[in-house]
């Protein structure tokens, strides 16, 4: 099964906690095609490390498409901050029709899985 991964992640965050997070709800035998996310979060080196060293396409999508996206686990604090009130289930939904892992908090980091 290919799958698209929605990651939301604070500034600062590191490479080795978006594979943490990502590792940790990856369905098995689910083949990565992309990371996806905020397109202010593209630039992070934690996002672009993880990306890079899992050989994984990085996509950035700007909040305004995001919000656009119907989710099942909205946020409104997320809306707040980042002007979308879905960042992983959003960004993983562009890349997939179904989410196959809702979003879940890892530490830092918040994974969605679609395909």
């Amino acid at each position: 099964m290919e799958v698209t991964v929605g990651v939301g992640a604070v500034p600062g965050v590191s490479a080795e906690e978006v594979l943490a997070a990502v590792d940790a709800v990856l369905p098995s035998g689910a083949r990565v095609t992309a990371l996806a996310t905020l397109d202010v979060r593209a630039a992070e080196p934690g996002l672009t490390g993880a990306a890079a060293a899992r050989g994984w396409p990085l996509t950035g999508h700007p909040a305004a498409v995001l919000a656009a996206v119907a989710v099942p686990s909205p946020s409104a604090r997320v809306a707040a901050a980042v002007g979308t009130p879905s960042v992983a289930e959003a960004a993983a939904l562009l890349g997939g029709a179904r989410l196959v892992v809702p979003k879940a908090v890892h530490r830092r980091v918040t994974v969605a899985v679609a395909a």
